[in-house]
């Protein structure tokens, strides 16, 4: 058990084109420790790897016309969405939900304007958040000469809850699920079906000083201890366990 947390906005980080030593630019702004979990926006991630498209670059299916019309929706951002999407899972009002590539069920499949490098630009989810997430954390280690944990975070909406909240799409260094099947709690009741998701827990800690309008991209969150490892794989429902699909 923590003896309490500290989260910790990283600030001062420039915009994030692509190239970017994006690990050089936290280390330089913030004085990493060993233990720490290093929490980043899955966008700027996005921007450092590239994964920005232009819309000008993009001609809409049938499909996109279809979804777009009559609802005020720009149908090469939906057709983006269609080719980011795995699978599409509702469609309400030119609002898409959809499965992406990487088994996550979320709104425009991660695709995205706000916070884009510029104006008639999207950003898309990284290929492998999860391989994000480790190349950042071994560049860490390099440049700083510490062992953290890191979490690639997005916002997502949840079927059961209006609002959304920061949840882990890529995860290195920890293990993303804390599974407490089969341990008595304080009454001596055997947990049976309890397991937390520690690492969605951490990224809506951290989003609450990221914020979404106040460019800031990172977050450390310090006290912790994480043990394990594993990846956001982890964190995915299994179809045959979803109600909501």
């Amino acid at each position: 058990m923590s003896d309490g947390l500290r989260v910790l906005p990283v600030r001062g980080l420039p915009d994030v084109r692509e190239g970017d030593d994006l690990a050089a630019l936290v280390c330089g702004a913030a004085a990493l420790e060993d233990g720490d979990v290093l929490v980043v926006a899955q966008k700027v991630v996005s921007k450092a790897e590239g994964r920005v498209v232009a819309l000008d670059e993009l001609e809409p299916s049938e499909r996109a016309l279809e979804i777009a019309e009559g609802e005020d929706r720009d149908a090469r951002h939906v057709e983006a969405i269609l080719r980011e999407s795995a699978r599409i899972v509702r469609v309400r009002a030119g609002f898409v939900i959809a499965e992406t590539r990487h088994g996550f069920v979320c709104g425009s499949a991660g695709v995205d304007a706000s916070n884009a490098p510029e104006a008639g630009t999207l950003v898309l989810l990284p290929l492998d958040p999860d391989a994000s997430a480790a190349r950042l954390r071994d560049r860490v280690r390099e440049l700083a000469g510490v062992t953290v944990a890191v979490i690639v975070s997005d916002s997502f909406g949840r079927a059961w809850r209006l609002g959304t909240t920061d949840v882990a799409i890529g995860v290195a260094g920890l293990a993303p699920l804390l599974d407490l099947t089969g341990q008595l709690d304080r009454a001596g009741y055997e947990l049976h079906a309890t397991t937390i998701a520690v690492a969605d827990e951490i990224a809506g800690a951290a989003e609450l000083v990221m914020g979404k309008t106040d460019g800031v991209p990172a977050a450390v969150v310090r006290g912790l201890s994480p043990e394990g490892d594993g990846s956001a794989q982890e964190l995915v429902m299994p179809p045959e366990r979803d109600l909501f699909r």
